[in-house]
């Protein structure tokens, strides 16, 4: 068994398209629902990893769900992608995560999804 993809709804699939193109995704294949109403676009990095967008017309404004948390994104240095990215807000800046091995960041997407940069630790 393996994870296929995490879908997230969002506003604007272009806006978000370009905010995961910083980590290296690229659109690689989208979809129309048979009513017209929703778009599906993918991203994917260089693993096959995919991020599902779904831009539904004329929702704009998201309620968070409890179970939803975040998604993490591995990354070769925390510090620099934290100030190189144009994010949508800072949840947490950069520390280390000793107990789990890692430095890491959160960061909000276009729509306030939350984004963990992840660097492990040597």
């Amino acid at each position: 068994m393996s994870l296929i993809h995490v879908c997230l709804n969002v506003a604007d699939a272009e806006e978000s398209i370009e905010f995961y193109r910083q980590f290296g995704f690229e659109e690689s294949w989208s979809f129309e629902t048979p009513d017209g109403e929703t778009e599906n676009r993918y991203v994917a990095d260089e693993d096959g990893v995919e991020i599902q967008l779904s831009e539904t017309e004329g929702e704009t404004e998201f309620e968070m769900g409890t179970a939803w948390d975040h998604v993490a994104i591995g990354v070769n240095d925390v510090d620099a992608v934290f100030e190189r990215i144009d994010h949508h807000g800072v949840v947490e800046e950069p520390g280390d995560q000793p107990a789990a091995g890692a430095r890491t960041a959160f960061v909000e997407d276009p729509d306030g999804h939350v984004v963990e940069l992840v660097e492990p630790m040597e």
